[in-house]
């Protein structure tokens, strides 16, 4: 039974509002991470990197996440949702000033690195906190606001790259413009900062903690004094038949949940979305695009992203996570074969950009936003944090395999000679049909459904449907 609305005292704009705050740290994650998307190309040219630096250029800011999210969970289950976002904003900043005077290399990197902290910080604070502070009947809808928030980053930062891009001649743009790139994230970092100071702590970890006064403030701004009776008791009753360890995720009772989160961060990733991410404007580049032409055309793969993540938003509580899922993942990998197809045979120009589109389509409306959803649903609520810590870290683990090994795929010269660039599709692409696999049998639907009610149905399957699980995993 979902805790009744208090349509006297609850204020749905409050909810909004303070979700709104928080999917700033998504904000923030999509603009720090695709931030390299318009730079890597001079920072090839002004350090003379091989491709397995460009790809170390890439892929050190998620090396920063995979460390954020080890230490996301500890952080969040000990200090509080709201703290440790302040934590990342902090890093956001720092990494914003460091990346923009580099003396050398070896600098930057560092400091990619803690700008990748707050980034994994951030991904996995921001959805748990939106997930713990909304009523189960929008919960899917303010979860997906962070993904919008992250695909909004992007879509914002590839207009930033472009119009730095456009101030100076090919040698200002190498020795210049990627420096102003990074040191534009300061701006948005100082408003994250700012508007941390105005939201409240999760009522579900407040309660955890004994707080419940306070809990109970909170969660009448939410939904009125009725729902934040019910909703209070149910927390209380959940936390109060769950212990605390982190043993427990390892245990038979946890563990094929644990396994089902970690696959499916895993697959959002192997997936291929963030070699468009962070190399479309240099793939636009190999099929002839100059740097004009190929900023402009990622700023229309950012503009069908985030016009996808709105169909997601307003689809998921209605449709389910499920169906969105399956399909989403199916037209990714279609899409991928095309790519490789069309990249093989070298018919190139506007074929490219129409697959890139229709995959980008795909997954912004199911893969991106419902990944997140699933993954801040499907654990308990004292090992939240942890648990989502864990399938987060391996889904950084996965971002940073995949764009360390794309730009030596993707130039390698056997490969490049027997595939042209397609082979890095076709593997994407297989990677896809498992996700489809995974999706169809091994997760649950959660639509409409309490944090509590999902907790109980998943924490009480039979150890058959667990053994069963685990296989799969």
């Amino acid at each position: 039974m979902h805790p009744p609305i208090d349509p006297a005292r609850g204020r749905p704009g409050y909810v909004a509002g303070v979700c709104g705050v928080a999917a700033l740290g998504g904000l923030l994650f999509g603009y720090d991470t695709a931030v390299i998307n318009g730079a890597i190309g001079f920072l090839v040219e002004h350090f003379a990197l091989t491709p397995a630096m460009k790809g170390w250029a890439a892929s050190s800011a998620l090396l920063g996440c995979v460390l954020g999210v080890s230490l996301a969970g500890t952080f969040s289950d000990r200090l509080g949702r709201r703290k440790t976002l302040l934590l990342a904003a902090v890093l956001f900043l720092v990494s914003a000033v460091g990346t923009a005077v580099p003396r050398s290399f070896t600098v930057f990197v560092v400091f990619r690195i803690l700008g990748g902290i707050g980034v994994g910080i951030a991904s996995m604070a921001s959805p748990m906190y939106i997930a713990e502070l909304s009523p189960a009947r929008i919960r899917g809808r303010m979860v997906s606001v962070n993904q919008l928030a992250i695909v909004g980053g992007m879509l914002v930062i590839y207009f930033v790259n472009y119009a730095i891009a456009r101030q100076g001649d090919a040698a200002w743009q190498v020795a210049t413009s990627w420096r102003w790139m990074f040191g534009s994230e300061a701006l948005p970092a100082m408003l994250f900062l700012a508007c941390l100071s105005l939201v409240p702590e999760s009522p579900r970890w407040l309660i955890e903690q004994g707080h419940d006064a306070a809990a109970l403030r909170v969660l009448e701004r939410v939904g009125g004094s009725g729902f934040a009776a019910t909703e209070a008791a149910e927390i209380r009753a959940t936390i109060g038949r769950e212990g605390a360890r982190f043993s427990e995720l390892l245990g038979p009772r946890w563990r094929p949940v644990l396994v089902v989160g970690i696959a499916l961060a895993v697959l959002q990733q192997v997936t291929g979305i963030n070699v468009f991410l962070y190399f479309g404007a240099e793939i636009f580049k190999q099929i002839g695009a100059n740097v004009d032409a190929a900023l402009i055309q990622q700023v229309v793969v950012g503009a069908a992203n985030l016009l996808f993540t709105v169909f997601a938003i307003v689809t998921v509580d209605r449709l389910g996570r499920k169906p969105l899922m399956v399909v989403g993942a199916a037209g990714m990998g279609a899409c991928l074969v095309g790519m490789g197809i069309v990249a093989q045979s070298g018919a190139l120009g506007v074929w490219v950009l129409g697959f890139i589109l229709g995959y980008i389509a795909c997954f912004a409306m199911s893969v991106g936003p419902v990944t997140w959803v699933i993954l801040s649903e499907i654990f308990p609520t004292r090992l939240r944090g942890r648990a989502l810590g864990v399938a987060t870290l391996f889904l950084w683990s996965a971002n940073f395999a995949v764009s360390q090994t794309f730009p030596m795929m993707d130039e390698n010269s056997w490969l490049v000679a027997r595939f042209k660039h397609a082979f890095p599709f076709y593997v994407y692409a297989g990677f896809c049909v498992v996700l489809v696999g995974l999706v169809a049998f091994f997760i649950p639907e959660t639509k409409g459904r309490t944090l509590e009610e999902i907790e109980r149905s998943l924490g009480s399957v039979d150890r058959s449907q667990q053994d069963r699980t685990v296989s799969a995993g």
